[in-house]
């Protein structure tokens, strides 16, 4: 089977077509701080408007646990929505009560609404499937079609994701065809030289697109908070970095394996410690392998890549064809360990071929670093789900849309 794409639901105007986006964005005291995932949405709410449809759009934000929750609420993406579009956008207070009742039967040909976020329902994420099924049940009667569009929430099997899909004449937006694009050139016969650079806090977070991207990569460079589990695998004291000592023997294993496989890991050659977790903390460029030797002993924390690594990782990215990059180098938000992510992703920008930020916490980084979507050649909009497709995984949501 093949994905169903906006064309097999014919035309679409008049009718009212539900859009589940994924526009769980931060919010800080009610503003947007990143509202990449909300630009992201556009292309296909804007050919839906065009074609006339009445536009219905789903999203959660956050992690309401079931309840409404002022906190979560995804009004604030009501108005930057609005704002990116050029045009209203009715918000409803609630999700499938009487608001979202009123909001949707008052949409005209071409008008859209938002409904309040989803997860304030629990049927939304109920792992119980006739609880989950009732609340899709809900929503469906909002819509003639619908239309998923959520890339970040394709590995979740959810009212909204799943079951929705299975009760509406139902196809894919164009943010999840571009999604798949991208990421079938990442796993089917890439350009090469290919480099996957892998960071972020835990290396269990990525065992699984480490094991699965082995025989498929060149290079595989390693920094972030993983980088100390590599170090210690191979012997060298980590002072009180972060650590994962039941995965040691599985760390060594994926090292025999590359050497096997003939593929390239490099880790750092040296590490930024600090004295303490904060922006003021003293620091100390050491060699990775003598993180013990700087002045903090073993209470020291590597908290970056050090300028040598950052220099030598860039070099590698820089030379490659194709480069996913997934996770942070070091601690990005407290400036003193912000050097090592912004090399890495200055290089990115510079690579002749396909560059791609594999979405959650190295999305937000190069938006924070003052980079800009159009500096690289693709954003994912889904960390845990662009891993979880990179690690071979079936993704319930994109099979229910005929994803084979």
């Amino acid at each position: 089977m093949t994905l169903r794409t906006l064309d097999s639901l014919g035309s679409l105007a008049g009718k009212r077509v539900i859009v589940r986006c994924d526009l769980n964005v931060p919010v800080k005291d009610g503003v947007i701080t990143d509202d990449g995932r909300v630009r992201a949405s556009l292309p296909t709410l804007n050919a839906l408007i065009n074609q006339g449809a009445r536009v219905v759009v789903v999203s959660h934000l956050g992690r309401p646990d079931g309840a409404p929750d002022t906190k979560y609420t995804l009004e604030p993406v009501a108005q930057r929505l609005s704002e990116l579009l050029g045009k209203p956008v009715v918000f409803a207070h609630d999700t499938v009560g009487q608001a979202a009742t009123d909001a949707v039967a008052g949409l005209d040909d071409g008008d859209i609404a938002l409904l309040e976020n989803l997860r304030f329902n629990p049927g939304e994420t109920s792992k119980d499937e006739a609880e989950r099924h009732a609340f899709a049940e809900k929503l469906a009667a909002f819509g003639d079609a619908f239309v998923s569009d959520g890339f970040g929430v394709v590995h979740r099997k959810q009212a909204s994701v799943y079951d929705l899909a299975e009760l509406l004449p139902s196809a894919a937006g164009l943010l999840i065809q571009t999604e798949l694009e991208v990421l079938d050139k990442l796993t089917e016969n890439p350009e090469r030289p290919y480099t996957v650079v892998l960071g972020g806090s835990k290396v269990s977070d990525k065992l699984g697109v480490i094991g699965h991207l082995l025989p498929r990569v060149n290079t595989l460079l390693i920094g972030g908070g993983m980088l100390f589990t590599f170090l210690k695998a191979q012997g060298h004291p980590v002072g009180s970095s972060l650590l994962e000592e039941d995965q040691l023997d599985t760390v060594r294993g994926y090292l025999a394996k590359a050497e096997e496989l003939g593929v390239t890991i490099v880790l750092p050659a040296d590490i930024v410690v600090a004295s303490k977790f904060g922006a003021d903390a003293e620091t100390a460029v050491t060699a990775a392998d003598a993180i013990e030797d700087t002045p903090f002993g073993a209470s020291g924390l590597g908290l970056d890549i050090g300028p040598e690594t950052a220099a030598a990782f860039a070099a590698i990215i820089r030379d490659s064809r194709t480069v996913f990059w997934n996770g942070p180098m070091g601690v990005f938000e407290l400036a003193p360990f912000a050097e090592g992510t912004r090399a890495v992703a200055a290089a990115l920008t510079e690579v002749d071929g396909l560059g791609v930020v594999g979405g959650g916490d190295s999305a937000a980084a190069v938006r924070a670093l003052g980079f800009s979507d159009d500096q690289f050649g693709h954003i994912s909009t889904g960390g845990g789900a662009s891993l979880e497709f990179l690690e071979g995984k079936r993704l319930p949501g994109l099979e229910v849309l005929g994803w084979s």
